[in-house]
């Protein structure tokens, strides 16, 4: 795709939006930018752009922005369905996201992994193997790296680790992974998508370009996953925790195995105890891994090291510290329903659960059977609190608390030794804090608190 003299506009300057603006830029396009925020609140990235000789629209989009262009890039965190972008996609302008753009300049191969849980940290374990197999390996995309970022790192023989949204796949249309993993479809951003069938259309075009030489890897106990199998052209591998599959990755006798066809060899990969993360939900993420490593090139021996070797991903049920004997875990990254459930199942019982954030349009009521058997007490904060304590009244005990100082203080006032505080919010964090890394980081720093103030009483 020819950039150089072309007018493309980048709407929404998020970090992918910025990237690729001053990826455009040094292709040598005419570039602007159009942002919902103003100038003041979009300070830190006006150097920069200005810097490059790139135009910068402030404070709302300006449909003649829209309509002067060649091309359009749209960030993820912009939906396709705002007037300007309906308007010129009606006028047959081209618009297309961040990925897809990157993905036309990356050479190599991609391995992509979606789903509505478990993709961070799937993505990164994946990215660790490669590396430890010795492959040329980058990882990035919804992980935090924008994917523009790694064209210049990418080489012909290597392989770009990708996680993707629904966000930045509902604007693909030619991104064509080698392997592309569905790791499970369950209700997610339906405020953003409308509707489930939305999100599940939009998860699914991680295939849409895939052909017969390429390998797609679902989740076998998900049945939003496997249903994509019938609409794709790749090659499809299974996971599962339950049964023996022909080909793919599954556990059997405490074991993880892996098998490329009936006619393959069955290869040992690792026993269960020999993986350092919490929870069946991560079993699968690794289950996961295996197929996408092996389908890759990556030996048994790198898999099983790499695995072995793999710390929690911060914000990902990871464990913080104990306090007066209570274990308290950051799963901030949970920010829908499932999430959350997942979470709460890796503990027997006796959890003081913090939920809460900015709602989208979620079902809590569909957490009601799991509390009652594991969860002491749920502490609410945030916009979604009135909904939360509505749908779940009479389930388990409810405190609202509104912030995450007071939700964190009263539950490790309430939890009894051995018990655990769970910040498993199942909302997004929009409400109260930048994104859910920072509400993760908060959760720790008010820890970290408890941990001093119970030295000081202990002196």
């Amino acid at each position: 795709m020819e950039l150089k003299g072309k007018k493309v506009l980048v709407v929404g300057l998020g970090k992918s939006g910025l990237s690729a603006a001053l990826f455009l830029r040094r292709q040598g396009a005419q570039v602007t930018v159009s942002d919902v925020r103003s100038a003041q609140a979009l300070s830190r990235e006006l150097p920069a752009l200005l810097e490059a000789g790139i135009m910068v629209e402030s404070g709302g989009h300006g449909l003649l922005t829209f309509r002067r262009q060649d091309l359009i890039v749209v960030s993820p965190g912009v939906p396709l369905d705002t007037p300007e972008l309906l308007q010129v996609r009606a006028f047959g302008l081209p618009v297309i996201g961040e990925l897809e753009l990157a993905a036309r300049y990356l050479r190599g191969k991609i391995l992509a992994i979606t789903g509505s849980n478990g993709k961070t940290t799937t993505t990164t374990l994946v990215g660790e193997i490669l590396a430890a197999a010795g492959l040329p390996t980058q990882v990035g995309g919804n992980i935090g790296v924008p994917v523009v970022e790694l064209i210049d790192g990418s080489r012909e023989d290597s392989w770009a680790v990708l996680e993707v949204s629904s966000f930045q796949l509902e604007s693909t249309k030619e991104f064509h992974p080698a392997i592309a993993v569905i790791l499970n479809i369950t209700p997610d951003h339906l405020d953003r998508h409308g509707t489930f069938e939305k999100y599940v259309q939009a998860k699914e075009r991680i295939f849409q370009a895939q052909g017969t030489e390429d390998a797609l890897v679902l989740n076998a106990g998900n049945a939003g996953a496997v249903a994509a199998a019938a609409r794709s052209h790749a090659r499809v591998y299974l996971f599962s925790l339950e049964e023996e599959v022909e080909r793919g990755a599954w556990v059997e006798a405490g074991h993880v195995y892996f098998r490329d066809g009936a006619e393959a060899a069955v290869e040992m990969i690792l026993p269960l105890a020999a993986i350092p993360l919490k929870g069946s939900h991560n079993v699968e993420n690794i289950l996961a891994a295996v197929c996408a490593a092996r389908l890759a090139g990556a030996p048994v021996e790198a898999i099983r090291n790499a695995v072995c070797a793999f710390k929690a991903v911060e914000h990902r049920l990871e464990f913080v510290t104990t306090v007066n004997a209570v274990d308290f875990y950051n799963d901030s990254k949970a920010t829908n329903v499932d999430a959350s459930a997942k979470a709460v199942a890796a503990f027997p019982s006796g959890i003081h659960l913090i939920l809460g954030g900015k709602d989208k349009n979620s079902n809590y009521a569909d957490l009601s059977d799991l509390l009652r058997a594991r969860v002491r007490a749920v502490y609410t904060i945030g916009s979604a609190a009135a909904k939360i304590e509505g749908q779940l009244r009479g389930v388990v005990p409810i405190v609202s608390c509104e912030t995450m100082e007071r939700a964190v203080r009263t539950a490790a006032k309430a939890a009894l030794p051995a018990e655990v505080v769970l910040l498993s919010p199942a909302c997004s964090s929009f409400d109260q804090f930048e994104n859910y890394e920072h509400r993760g980081r908060v959760f720790k720093e008010l820890v970290v608190e408890l941990t001093e103030m119970d030295s000081l009483r202990k002196e």
